[in-house]
């Protein structure tokens, strides 16, 4: 007697960053047969170029920062100099050890990403890919593209991330003007970094630099650092960058940068030029979208050559979904790896949450950081959301002071009537950890009561959210 088994649900997860390795991880436990293409290293930019060597040459600069600020503790640093006599040593930035350390770690990443993938039986096949239609992918295996394999598929995922943008007036070269991506490469500390974009990757770059120890020209074209932040939030910034030393020139757009002998000139659009040792220029990504064959394959693209997507990360095209920066999604790790889930998921049958943009608490490492979830202020003012704001400084809060913490605050947002906390923003050293639990609170709809009445250890920065939440109590 013959039997008949199902075949498996063939999965093609088109790049390897989170999106795509979270995609290719699902699909493996759910018993697909899964193939994964990516031409640099499993991570993707993430892992390699973007958010691992950033963050960790955010935490060198944390580092230079608490040593910096000890004095004001009590602890202060000296050696014996010749003459017997105390002298105070000078903090040192080996800025080659420390891209080194950091590009270590990236691969180190990207090689236990490989083995997690490997592991869990999924194929991986290195090289340029793009579709060939709604169900094949091909990919080029060979430098110059002459060899090439194909694979047929149920589902494909494309998630392909994202460039820097490139500016034709200020083409880096790698040496003096430089992307996000090429910092790494970096022998010596800028003697002068002119930042340009005061965006999030700007703002958080310039914020390191100044941190490690050069000097630092941040240009950005609105009136304040961080556009489209809280307002609240991006003043606290901004007065720490003046006060730590950087110079901030808002309401500057740069026309052009250009190399110079021994280093780069920047050219405002009326006319004033800032000169310095090297530019980053931070002014946004492109995703990599084109000549992949998506058009070709009926996927619907924004202007920008972003992928549009629903809730659920499908494209126009049925059995093609996308995750990540490349995506109509935001551009934020956790955000493609919930994609790259929930995309497999919903092609397998199983058991979905749409994603809800609107509960994604983000962060911006900058010292000190800022961490938002839900609906922001502006949004209330403007009477899209209904709800009541409460601030709270940090100055008030007694691990502050014990801490040396003099800037930042914690922000609720609370539904008018109800209590019910719709969102949040921290402002603190480590607010990246600190936002979990209003992050909670607006994912499961609880209230400021409910929050107040969690027990947080005292003293703790955390005790600040239910001092914020008791402040908010509705009467009943």
């Amino acid at each position: 007697m013959a039997y008949e088994f199902e075949r498996k649900q063939r999965i093609g997860v088109l790049g390897g960053g989170p999106g795509g390795y979270e995609a290719a991880i699902a699909g493996a436990q759910l018993g697909a047969d899964v193939t994964l293409i990516e031409r640099a290293g499993v991570g993707g930019s993430a892992v390699l170029t973007d958010v691992v060597p950033s963050k960790t040459l955010i935490a060198t600069a944390e580092a230079a920062t608490a040593i910096g600020e000890a004095v004001d503790l009590g602890v202060q640093f000296f050696a014996r100099g010749e003459s017997g006599r105390p002298a105070r040593p000078e903090l040192a930035i080996n800025i080659s050890a420390v891209n080194k350390r950091l590009t270590g770690l990236a691969r180190q990443q990207s090689e236990d990403m490989r083995a997690n993938l490997k592991r869990a039986g999924v194929n991986i096949v290195t090289g340029e890919g793009r579709l060939d239609g709604p169900n094949k992918l091909i990919a080029a295996t060979a430098k110059g593209g002459r060899d090439f394999d194909e694979f047929e598929f149920d589902t494909i995922v494309v998630s392909v991330g994202a460039r820097p943008r490139v500016l034709p007036s200020a083409v880096p070269d790698g040496e003096r003007i430089l992307t996000w991506t090429q910092l790494y490469n970096l022998e010596e500390l800028p003697e002068h970094l002119i930042v340009v974009g005061s965006g999030v990757t700007g703002a958080e770059f310039a914020s390191a630099y100044t941190a490690l120890g050069a000097k630092v020209t941040l240009i950005s074209s609105r009136d304040q650092v961080l556009p489209g932040e809280d307002a609240d939030a991006a003043a606290v910034i901004e007065d720490v960058f003046r006060r730590n030393g950087m110079t901030v020139l808002n309401r500057s757009r740069a026309q052009s940068v250009e190399r110079t002998e021994d280093g780069v000139l920047a050219t405002l659009s009326d006319g004033r030029t800032v000169e310095g040792s090297h530019c980053l220029m931070a002014v946004g990504a492109v995703p990599n979208t084109a000549d992949i064959g998506l058009e070709e394959a009926g996927v619907q693209l924004t202007d920008s050559g972003q992928i549009r997507v629903n809730r659920v990360a499908r494209t126009s095209v049925p059995s093609i979904y996308a995750a990540g920066d490349c995506s109509t999604s935001l551009p934020l790790a956790s955000v493609a790896s919930m994609q790259g889930r929930t995309a497999v998921f919903h092609a397998m049958g199983d058991a979905v949450t749409p994603v809800e943009l609107r509960n994604v608490a983000s962060n911006i490492f900058t010292q000190p950081e800022i961490a938002t979830v839900g609906w922001s202020q502006k949004q209330i003012e403007e009477g899209v959301a209904q709800g009541d704001i409460y601030k709270l400084p940090l100055s008030s809060n007694p691990r502050a002071k014990m801490q040396g913490v003099k800037d930042g605050f914690v922000k609720l947002f609370a539904r008018t009537g109800s209590g019910t906390v719709i969102g949040g923003i921290i402002v603190a050293p480590r607010a990246s950890e600190l936002i979990l639990p209003i992050a909670m609170a607006v994912e499961h709809r609880l209230t400021v009561d409910q929050v107040s009445r969690a027990f947080s250890v005292y003293p703790s920065l955390s005790g600040a959210i239910t001092d914020a939440a008791r402040a908010m109590h509705i009467v009943q």
